[in-house]
C-alpha cells in the first residue's frame, strides 16, 4: 500500500470514528424533561375576559429551544387518534426564562373571551406540551396538565 493511500485511509478512519463518537454522544443525550406542570382556567365574568394559564419547568442539558402548548378537550378527535408532534407544529409557543443550570420555567397565557367560553366544549380539557432542546431532541406530553371548563 502506498504511503499516500495509507494516510488517506487513516485520516478517513479518524474522521469516521470522530463522527461516530459525536453521533453516539448526542444519541445518548436525554430528551427534555417536564416537571411541575400546571394549568389554571378562569372563566370570563361580566365584561372581563377570562384566561388560560399554563406553566412547566423544562430541563434540557443542551438548553431549551422551544416549548409549544396546545389545550384540547377530552371529548375531541385527539382522544381517539392521539396527538402527534405534527399536530403540535401549529401550536402556540410558551415564553421560557432560565430557572437553573439546565432548567427553564416556561409559561403560556391565553385570553378567553365570552364568545370563546360559549363555544368551548364543557368538561375536562388537557394541555399538551412539545419541548425541544437545542440539539433537536423532543418530548411530547399529551396530558401535561388538565383543567375543567364549566
Amino acid at each position: 500500500m502506498s504511503r499516500r493511500l495509507a494516510l488517506s485511509v487513516a485520516a478517513g478512519v479518524v474522521l469516521l470514528g470522530g463522527a461516530g463518537g459525536f453521533a453516539l454522544a448526542h444519541a445518548g443525550e436525554p430528551s427534555p424533561a417536564l416537571a411541575d406542570s400546571a394549568a389554571r382556567y378562569a372563566a370570563p365574568e361580566g365584561d372581563r375576559d377570562g384566561s388560560l394559564t399554563f406553566g412547566t419547568d423544562v430541563t434540557a442539558s443542551s438548553g431549551v429551544k422551544s416549548v409549544k402548548v396546545l389545550a384540547w378537550p377530552e371529548d375531541s378527535s385527539f382522544a381517539e387518534k392521539g396527538l402527534t408532534k405534527k399536530d403540535m407544529a401549529a401550536a402556540e409557543s410558551a415564553v421560557c426564562e432560565p430557572a437553573g443550570e439546565d432548567t427553564a420555567r416556561c409559561a403560556y397565557t391565553a385570553p378567553v373571551t365570552a364568545a370563546d367560553a360559549e363555544s368551548s366544549p364543557r368538561g375536562a380539557w388537557h394541555v399538551a406540551v412539545l419541548a425541544t432542546d437545542r440539539n433537536g431532541n423532543t418530548t411530547l406530553d399529551t396530558e401535561a396538565a388538565g383543567f375543567t371548563v364549566r
